[in-house]
């Protein structure tokens, strides 16, 4: 039975939430060395190419006149740029599956991110076994929250609360490192030790190189997220700020490959380096494939309504949300705040007189008037509002949102 999505709207939003999937399981591939798992990521394309197909072929007999190809030809662009997204996570998978080699600096510096892929097998006598996923409260109780289930040879994508977990499910997820000791103690899995440097003499060079990937990682992934938020809510600036990003990813990736060079030179065995130029190049692509989104905004350009419906109702919304004045949020660090647990939301920038702080990290210090640009789940945003100091009127599955002011409504 063929059980993928039947519309348009449907469609991409499957779409994006495959391609960000794929991205994030060739890194935990990378991270865990483990081939199975960056099989997967080739598997997952097989499907999403499919979905591609069958969405271009929507979009071209969606137009029935010549006024109503532009707005089409905005959604094929999107669908392009989902689909480069998806192949550069390939890119990066096969760094694993035809051993093209990884220098462990890397591995340790993922391992240390405030946000990270982690992935956990549910064994016999588990905590979370047959039980549903709201009853375990992940995000509160370890800070991570699974991403997606491997049950078998399927992978199940669209997680809510009702899912119940059984012995064997190989859980994703993503969020705090902090939380990987308690969350393998519920799955009664083996204890997880990150790898960790061992003396290398030869590491200036090489450990620039890698700090600097670690970083196009970070910036590609937010440039993605602010392409889709400047698509749901029209904003030229956010845009500008991801052209800007692309230009930064472009330079990094200049350096870096300039000290990859350098540090094979004093290498006796220079082919772990190799996977540092895989990497970098698909994280650039990665950006040019955000950037190729927002020309749409900053061209002006008449960009079809149903990418705002779409990519607002993914697995993922992106909210932009005001700090109130006397909030919860105001004058705190993000760490101290710790939405990434609780309510499960990824700040992606804070906009702050009229600049943009990208990928803040904990301690930065939230003020009035700052916006927040996050992603999470859509169960989430209320809280989020709350936190923030406001109240969503007639919250829906749009992605524009009414706010209120908390105080107005006690």
């Amino acid at each position: 039975m063929d059980d993928r999505p039947r519309n348009l709207r449907e469609m991409l939003a499957e779409a994006k939430d495959s391609s960000e999937l794929m991205v994030d399981l060739a890194y935990a591939a990378l991270y865990f060395g483990d081939p199975e798992m960056a099989g997967e990521v080739v598997a997952i394309e097989e499907t999403l190419s499919d979905l591609v197909h069958d969405m271009r072929g929507v979009c071209i007999m969606a137009v029935r006149n010549p006024r109503e190809s532009d707005g089409m030809s905005s959604v094929l662009q999107v669908i392009s740029a989902i689909e480069r997204i998806a192949n550069d996570a390939v890119d990066i998978a096969r760094i694993v599956t035809h051993n093209v080699g990884i220098p462990v600096q890397l591995v340790a510096r993922l391992s240390a991110a405030e946000e990270i892929s982690h992935r956990v097998l549910v064994n016999e006598g588990s905590l979370l076994a047959h039980r549903p996923l709201a009853d375990h409260e992940l995000p509160v109780q370890t800070g991570m929250r699974v991403m997606a289930v491997r049950r078998e040879r399927r992978w199940l994508t669209d997680i809510d609360g009702d899912l119940v977990i059984v012995p064997g499910d190989a859980l994703f997820l993503r969020g705090s490192p902090d939380g990987i000791s308690r969350l393998r103690e519920l799955a009664a899995a083996e204890r997880w030790m990150p790898p960790h440097l061992s003396d290398d003499p030869f590491a200036s060079d090489l450990d620039r190189a890698v700090d600097v990937l670690v970083e196009m990682k970070n910036l590609s992934e937010v440039a993605v997220g602010l392409a889709y938020s400047a698509l749901v809510l029209g904003d030229r600036g956010l845009a500008a700020e991801v052209r800007q990003l692309e230009d930064r990813l472009d330079d990094m990736k200049d350096r870096l490959e300039l000290w990859v060079l350098r540090a094979a030179s004093g290498n006796p065995d220079p082919s772990p380096l190799r996977g540092l130029l895989h990497l970098s190049q698909a994280a650039e692509d990665i950006g040019d494939q955000a950037q190729a989104m927002v020309w749409l905004i900053e061209q002006q350009e008449d960009v079809h309504p149903i990418l705002g419906l779409a990519l607002g109702d993914s697995n993922e919304v992106v909210v932009r949300l005001p700090v109130a004045p006397g909030c919860d949020a105001d004058g705190q660090l993000l760490s101290d705040l710790q939405l990434n647990i609780e309510p499960g939301f990824t700040v992606l920038a804070i906009r702050r007189g009229g600049r943009y702080l990208y990928r803040p990290q904990g301690h930065a210090r939230l003020q009035p008037d700052d916006e927040l640009i996050a992603s999470g789940p859509d169960e989430g945003r209320e809280l989020l509002a709350l936190r923030c100091g406001w109240r969503l009127v007639g919250a829906g599955g749009d992605a524009q949102m009414e706010l209120e002011p908390v105080q107005a409504t006690t």
